[in-house]
């Protein structure tokens, strides 16, 4: 099972977060006790089945609990052994008798202090709430494939090709060289991310990208688990300093990994309140990339 890492520094703004996790998980018994089971043990990746069996609850009870939950970022949606699941966030993780104590009581939730909820005292030691709302504009994570990105416009008059095997350090070197970069890319085994560029444009503005690809090294279909050392490389991935988070394989990619980078993209976006896009480039489209720009993918560039 992978290590959950943080996409963002939750602690910056710890108060804040601990308050939003606590009105999400709320008094009522079905979703604190998933919250509960999901956060309880050293166990990193929990299965809805196994959430249901310690809970008591029915496995669609959990399902739906769940999905509040990852919809509101207190967890990331997960798989095991194809069957959904939900794994760790390590900052609730440490704070999780915290966020169940505010939680089961409004007023201590009330007497909490945040950022957009300061508590001060009056001169009678009586608890004084100043209400104040910061305007925060609605997070973005948008879904994009080859043909949004504009470096990559020829690839819109290929049609399906056949799979092409080509070295991970080939296929690399071709779309830096699509993308206008002259650098030199070592792959390291604890790298974040195997390409950073920022001339990739969408919309004809250039983004700061962050790429992670993987090679005919991996075979079958690409799982999250196939991705990095301990399989943590989609979270190492989206924590880089990046707009843009693409991941590509040169056969098939499973549903999973796109709802990975999708849930911690979305999640930083949440929370560095900001306009941040993901996507994948599977067999089919690296091998359009191949087609629609042979020269850039060619050995016998220097």
């Amino acid at each position: 099972m992978t290590s959950p890492q943080s996409v963002v520094d939750l602690s910056s703004n710890a108060e804040e977060n601990v308050a939003h996790a606590a009105k999400v998980v709320g008094r009522g018994e079905g979703r604190r006790s998933v919250f509960a089971a999901i956060y309880d043990g050293k166990q990193k990746i929990k299965s809805a089945k196994e959430i249901a069996k310690k809970t008591g609850l029915t496995e669609k009870r959990v399902l739906l609990e769940g999905k509040d939950l990852t919809d509101n970022h207190i967890a990331i949606s997960a798989k095991v052994n194809g069957y959904k699941a939900y794994q760790k966030i390590d900052f609730y993780h440490r704070r999780k008798k915290q966020i169940l104590d505010l939680a089961a009581s409004k007023a201590k939730l009330s007497a909490f202090p945040t950022k957009r909820n300061p508590v001060t005292k009056s001169a009678k030691a009586e608890r004084i709430k100043i209400d104040v709302r910061i305007p925060r504009k609605k997070h973005a994570a948008r879904h994009i494939t080859v043909d949004d990105i504009d470096n990559f416009q020829k690839v819109a008059s290929e049609g399906s090709h056949p799979y092409v095997k080509m070295a991970e350090s080939t296929f690399k070197n071709g779309v830096a060289r699509i993308l206008g970069e002259r650098g030199i890319f070592k792959d390291w085994g604890g790298e974040s991310r195997d390409l950073s560029s920022t001339r990739l444009k969408i919309g004809n503005k250039r983004k700061i990208a962050a790429f992670a690809f993987k090679g005919p090294g991996k075979t079958g279909k690409l799982t999250p688990g196939k991705m990095g050392v301990n399989g943590d490389q989609i979270q190492r991935l989206v924590k880089c300093p990046a707009e843009v988070f693409i991941v590509q394989y040169w056969a098939d990619i499973e549903d999973s990994v796109l709802e990975q980078l999708k849930d911690f993209v979305t999640l930083k976006s949440y929370l560095e309140d900001k306009e941040l896009w993901y996507g994948i480039i599977n067999g089919n489209d690296s091998a359009r990339l191949i087609a629609a720009y042979p020269m850039q993918f060619s050995n016998k560039q220097k």
